[in-house]
C-alpha cells in the first residue's frame, strides 16, 4: 500500500488539528522511512519480482525490524513520544494520534501484503494478501485517501476562502500517482526502490505542509482549550 496510507494522516489531522499535516504524513510512512534506510544498508531485504502479485512486484522477504509487529509498535511509540514532547500541547492526545498514525501503516500493510509481516523475530508471518487482486487493492487505496481527505475538510474547516481546492487538487494528484504506479515498470533494484520511496515521502510531506498553510490550518488548534 502507498497512497492509501495517507488516508489515516488526513484523519489524524481531523482528530488532532494542532498536529501539522506534514508530521502526520511522515508518521504514516515512518515505518517505510526506516525500512528504506535499512534496505540501503543491506540490513533488511527485498527482491524485485515482476508480477509477484498483481498489486506489487515486491518480495519483502526479510524486514523483521521495521515491519515486524514488535518493531512497528516500538516505532509507533518512538515517534509518538518525540512529537508529543516537541509540540507540548495535549501531549497524551498527541502521542496517541501520532503513534496510531504510525501503527496504521502496519495494519493497512496486513490487509494488502502477502504473509511477510513477522509477529516476532522473522517468524509467524502474516498478511491477507489483497495485493493478489489489483481490482480490490487499488480501489481500497483510493477510497482510504478520499475518505481521509473528506474527514480533514469536514473536521478542520479552511480559514481562507476557496483554499479547499488546493487540498482536493493534492488528493487528485496523489490518486493519479497511485494509478501510474499500478502500471509503471518495476524499479531496477532495491536501492533504486528505497531512494525513490524516500524522495516520494519527503515530497508529499512538503506538499502536505503547503496545503495545510494554504488552508490556514497550520496552527488552528493553538486556541485556548
Amino acid at each position: 500500500m502507498f497512497i492509501g496510507h495517507y488516508g489515516p494522516a488526513f484523519a489524524g489531522k481531523a482528530a488532532g488539528p494542532a498536529i501539522p499535516l506534514w508530521v502526520l504524513f511522515i508518521a504514516v510512512q515512518f515505518m517505510d522511512f526506516a525500512w528504506a534506510g535499512l534496505v540501503l544498508t543491506g540490513i533488511e531485504k527485498v527482491r524485485i519480482v515482476p508480477a509477484f502479485t498483481e498489486g506489487s512486484p515486491l518480495d519483502l522477504y526479510y524486514m523483521p525490524y521495521t515491519h515486524g509487529l514488535i518493531g512497528a509498535l516500538a516505532l509507533s511509540a518512538l515517534l509518538g513520544a518525540i512529537v508529543a514532547i516537541v509540540l507540548r500541547e495535549r501531549r497524551g492526545i498527541t502521542f496517541l494520534i501520532v503513534a496510531g498514525a504510525v501503527f496504521s501503516h502496519w495494519l493497512l500493510d496486513f490487509v494488502v501484503h502477502v504473509p511477510d509481516l513477522p509477529l516476532y523475530d522473522d517468524s509467524a508471518k502474516v498478511g491477507l494478501g489483497l495485493w493478489r487482486h489489483l481490482w480490490l487493492s487499488l480501489p481500497l487505496e483510493l477510497l482510504l485517501l478520499a475518505l481521509g481527505g473528506w474527514l480533514y475538510v469536514r473536521m478542520v474547516p479552511a480559514q481562507r476562502a476557496g483554499s479547499d481546492r488546493w487540498l482536493w487538487l493534492f488528493v487528485a494528484a496523489m490518486a493519479v500517482v497511485e494509478l501510474y504506479n499500478a502500471v509503471a515498470p518495476p524499479p531496477a533494484s532495491p536501492q533504486e526502490l528505497a531512494v525513490s520511496a524516500l524522495a516520494a515521502y519527503i515530497i508529499l510531506a512538503v506538499l502536505a505542509a503547503l496545503v495545510d498553510r494554504a488552508r490556514g490550518t497550520t496552527r488552528r488548534a493553538a486556541a485556548p482549550r
